[in-house]
């Protein structure tokens, strides 16, 4: 006697289904919030009990004795880096997220080589997404010279459910003694120094100190994941003599404590008396800092903000960012957009004193979804470096008017407003 298979079929097809709808859902929806409004003003950046619960809230206590060395675009960023890892003794840790092609690729490449070749232990560790466009001849050539290339978070069937949850991090840790972190990636479209469309501009920062074992314990974390290996021993974190005067904390997201860049952020925000200051290649607030940002307004706080103009890699996001700005600009927030090349800079400052820089975006794809790493610091003489970098980039920036909002043609409202329903993914 047949059996007829098709209700079978049909449930097993059901089931798969569902799975994967499932899967869809999990990566696609919004992450939740644990703030549901915005954070009272109840310490200012001058008091000093914020510095102490920042610390004890978001990631390492401000470790004191570090140096915190600001490079300014690619000609600058990326000798420095390059000199570390040639003149390695011991160790090298580089995470990244973009790892494209071209000379600049070719050269790091094949400096990570040479110290593989001379015995030191390698490691690097590369988005899968970041980098799809990565000539995999690079790969081949450092894995043949003895370098540890691991992509993380590879598309197979036990990470599917993390799919969306990408290492967003720029770290390069030396010898555990020196650090690199900020917004760079490794391609030649950061190349240069920002004197054209072909030369993005970015800030890099170069860290000595006790706080770079903060930057190697974010990048070993990262590492056991994709291979299993701890980092353990004085090769990877060795005893650290203070190197500076700057006390420095390091902030990590990770997947089990996405919301921690969101909270900092927001804190930062609810302290400001003065002044707000944020440089960013993706601006794409939620409601809730979007409302901190106009209580910051109702408290006479003058906000200032600077996004790509024209020249962008994702003009979905600008489009997206844009259809969110009318109530801000309404408010009195300053908006400006740079012109020269597409802007990638990552900076809040707050009050003159209180300087956040890293791999963080102002979108919710860095403050719920992506693994990223901050540095913060409480610091007049370092935030005024900043500001200058800041204020320099205003000054060949175009501000975005309130009249300029509202006159947009029904087009660009239309397309600004199709954008943003795609803002919890960008």
């Amino acid at each position: 006697m047949k059996h007829n298979r098709r209700p079978l079929v049909i449930g097993m097809l059901s089931a798969a289904l569902g799975v994967a709808g499932s899967l869809l859902a999990s990566n696609l929806l919004p992450e939740r919030q644990e703030l549901q409004q915005p954070l009272p003003h109840n310490l200012a950046s001058s008091d000093r009990q914020l510095k102490t619960s920042m610390g004890a809230l978001f990631g390492s206590n401000y470790v004191p004795g570090n140096r915190v060395e600001t490079l300014v675009n690619g000609i600058q960023i990326f000798p420095s880096m390059l000199r570390a890892i040639r003149e390695a003794r011991q160790t090298i840790s580089f995470e990244t997220y973009i790892y494209w092609r071209g000379d600049i690729a070719s050269e790091f490449a094949e400096a990570l080589s040479i110290k593989a070749r001379q015995g030191l232990s390698v490691k690097v560790l590369l988005d899968w997404v970041g980098s799809v466009p990565m000539d995999e001849a690079l790969i081949q050539r450092m894995q043949d010279s003895g370098v540890e290339v691991v992509r993380f978070r590879p598309i197979t069937w036990y990470t599917v459910d993390r799919v969306n949850n990408r290492t967003h991090r720029k770290l390069l840790i030396v010898d555990g003694r020196v650090g690199f972190s900020g917004g760079v990636g490794i391609a030649d479209e950061w190349n240069g120094d920002a004197r054209s469309p072909d030369e993005w501009r970015d800030n890099h920062y170069r860290v000595e100190g006790p706080a770079t074992a903060e930057l190697q314990a974010a990048f070993a974390e990262h590492w056991i994941e994709a291979t299993g290996e701890l980092l353990l021993g004085d090769r990877f974190f060795p005893e650290i003599p203070h190197a500076g005067d700057h006390a420095a904390q390091v902030v990590i997201s990770s997947t089990h404590q996405r919301n921690v860049m969101h909270l900092m952020l927001m804190t930062a925000l609810a302290s400001a008396k003065k002044n707000i200051r944020i440089a960013t290649p993706y601006f794409v607030p939620d409601e809730l800092i979007r409302r901190q940002l106009l209580e910051a307004r109702i408290r006479g706080v003058d906000v200032q903000i600077i996004v790509p103009g024209p020249q962008t890699d994702a003009r979905i996001v600008r489009k997206a960012s844009r259809h969110l700005w009318g109530e801000l600009l309404q408010a009195g927030v300053k908006i400006s957009e740079y012109q020269p090349t597409f802007f990638h800079c990552k900076l809040v400052v707050v009050d003159d004193v209180w300087t956040s820089i890293g791999s963080t975006n102002i979108d919710d794809r860095a403050l719920r979804l992506n693994d990223e790493a901050n540095i913060n610091l409480f610091d007049p003489r370092f935030a005024s470096t900043q500001i200058a970098l800041f204020e320099k980039d205003a000054a060949t920036s175009k501000p975005y008017t309130f009249s300029q909002w509202e006159n947009r043609s029904a087009n660009e409202k239309f397309s600004d407003w199709l954008s943003s329903l795609a803002r919890s993914q960008i």
